[in-house]
């Protein structure tokens, strides 16, 4: 099985969302692993908990300190427990925009309300008073924006006829807890899963000029051209020929490069079997900090090896503006 994601939870208070991450950690299969629980309250019911149950904890108070001041701190905590990933359950701090912008795309953050409908506070209160149907959770990424991040993951909880701002979010923690585990779990998951990498690689390859999709051997692969006469460019592997490898094939531009690329880092590159021959590469992409701006700039490299002049001409013009 691969490591699991090391994951650093931001908490405020109580805890009941951590609480619910730390222990589906430990249900058999989990991908995730809670390596610090953090609090800018260092009386935080959190915690004790992520203390009794032999979790690393860190807490330092906010007051009398600049927020970047803090948000430092909390932050090398977190790199100090070699967390891949920040897990806001709680936690009662706006981020500092430079924080945010360095964690883009491994934080995530629990928000009370069905976005994007309702931002901010009083969500419950506001989906009653609007006599909405149903209230309920979203997990989101966080952005700079407050709530604005891409929804991961929601669930829906009927409002009744009886529910107060109190009862619906006793109702709505519960869903809570269900549905942060699962996103979590599958957000960290997705760099080792087929499906979310080949959906990766055909958004990038198919924004090319005069691309389109055919499979090849059973795999998928993308050309450049006409339906007809269009040429291949780029191939998805999936762990083919005893490979353990998800990866990318692209033309190289030589075999030295190849080579080259392969004895220097072979963490990333690999020569694949019959494709490695003709001077494709693979770009291994189940490893953890793929570079997908690395990824897009080698399906353009091989693109322009096999498209036509008059093809190529149409980005060249492109990159102008």
């Amino acid at each position: 099985m691969p490591d699991k994601a090391q994951v650093a939870v931001f908490v405020s208070g109580r805890g009941t969302n951590m609480a619910a991450l730390l222990y589906a950690s430990r249900l058999p299969g989990c991908p995730y692993e809670i390596g610090l629980v953090a609090s800018n309250d260092p009386e935080a019911e959190a915690l004790t908990l992520a203390e009794a149950e032999g979790v690393a904890t860190f807490a330092l108070s906010h007051k009398g300190m600049k927020r970047s001041e803090h948000d430092a701190a909390m932050e090398q905590a977190a790199l100090d427990a070699r967390a891949q990933y920040i897990v806001l359950a709680g936690y009662m701090r706006i981020l500092t925009p430079e924080f945010v912008r360095r964690w883009e795309g491994r934080m995530l953050n629990i928000h009370p309300s069905l976005l994007p409908k309702y931002p901010g506070l009083d969500t419950h209160a506001r989906a009653i008073a609007a006599g909405d149907s149903h209230g309920g959770a979203s997990v989101h990424l966080v952005t700079e924006e407050l709530d604005a991040g891409e929804v991961l993951g929601q669930i829906k909880v009927k409002i009744h006829v009886n529910h107060t701002y109190d009862s619906l979010a006793e109702h709505v923690r519960h869903a809570e807890h269900q549905l942060y585990p699962r996103v979590l779990a599958d957000y960290v998951s997705r760099g080792t899963d087929p499906e979310w990498l080949l959906g990766r690689v055909r958004e990038l390859a198919l924004a090319l000029p005069e691309t389109h999709e055919r499979e090849s051997h059973g795999s998928p692969g993308f050309r450049v051209g006409t339906e007809k006469s269009g040429k291949f460019f780029a191939y998805f592997s999936d762990q083919h020929h005893g490979t353990p490898h998800i990866s990318l094939l692209v033309k190289c531009s030589s075999m030295d490069e190849l080579e080259s690329l392969v004895e220097a880092q072979p963490q990333a590159y690999y020569k694949p079997a019959y494709y490695g021959a003709a001077g494709w590469i693979g770009v291994i992409l189940n490893r953890p900090g793929v570079d997908w701006e690395s990824v897009a700039d080698w399906l353009q490299r091989s693109w322009r090896a096999v498209a036509p002049k008059s093809v190529t001409r149409l980005l060249d013009v492109a990159d102008e503006f």
